[in-house]
């Protein structure tokens, strides 16, 4: 296997547990939140993570690798932490849209980071668009969690 195969192995990798953790996010702020269609966004958005994280896996196996299939640690620990603050919050749906605006941010700078890295190592152009397609779709995600977020802030406050 190449150097730049194995690069590339790397930096998807790494994505696809920065994926599993925004299914997993999304799907158990689902649970959480009370307004119907928030509700049906997350889950939508939990089904997109999913595919994404096939996606990956998927470019994984055709560079020679073997994909990642679980989420980081970090995201264990941060859905603990949501859990105990959403507990104690009474599970608004202020404080499940913060924490999933946290979550986006988490992910959009990782997406930032391994196009960055894409193109300093140069790896192949299949990879490198991948990353910047999933990469968009997670900008419009952080960007419409900030709007509902917003949305339900100005609603509690009148």
């Amino acid at each position: 296997m190449t150097d730049i195969n194995k690069e590339a192995i790397s930096v998807l990798n790494d994505l696809i547990q920065t994926s599993i953790d925004g299914e997993k996010g999304f799907h158990t702020s689902a649970e959480d939140i009370k307004n119907p269609e928030i509700k049906a966004y997350f889950l939508s958005r939990s089904s997109e993570c999913k595919a994404a994280v096939t996606e990956l896996q998927s470019e994984v196996r055709a560079l020679g690798g073997d994909p990642e299939d679980s989420s980081s640690a970090a995201a264990d620990v941060h859905r603990l932490w949501v859990g105990l603050k959403s507990a104690l919050a009474g599970k608004s749906d202020e404080a499940v849209l913060n924490e999933v605006e946290r979550g986006e941010d988490h992910a959009l700078k990782a997406y930032k980071e391994a196009s960055q890295k894409a193109r300093e190592k140069n790896l192949p152009v299949n990879v490198t668009s991948l990353i910047e397609r999933q990469q968009a779709g997670v900008q419009a995600n952080h960007d419409k969690v900030k709007q509902l977020r917003n949305t339900v802030k100005a609603s509690n406050t009148h």
